[in-house]
């Protein structure tokens, strides 16, 4: 899946997925989380744009892992493998420390 931004038309960063089937979908970057150093790669966490909360207050967020072109406009989302627990412990840590200082 290959990804482009636009720092410039959002106030937050606004990020297209392309499918393998050609098929564009908009999705706000919610946190960029650096794990070069324990895992060899970087992390986003993405929210389709004008998602809505469901009946429990839940909103779908989707994680990948990253690598950006040289100009970090446009890159590679690879998915985390599922059985990825250390992966999947520290993204989960890092994403509720970044929701209790929202």
């Amino acid at each position: 899946m290959s990804h482009s931004h636009s720092h410039e038309e959002h106030e937050r960063d606004v990020i297209t997925l392309v499918d393998d089937a050609g098929n564009e979908s908009l999705f706000e970057i919610i946190l960029t989380i650096d794990g070069r150093e324990e895992f060899g790669k970087n992390y986003v966490l993405l929210m389709p744009v004008g998602a809505e909360e469901d009946e429990d207050g839940q909103v779908e967020i989707q994680a990948y892992s990253y690598t950006e072109n040289e100009d970090g406009t446009e890159g590679d989302l690879q998915p985390i493998p599922e059985d990825s627990n250390a992966e999947w412990d520290m993204i989960e840590e890092v994403f509720n420390s970044f929701m209790t200082e929202e």
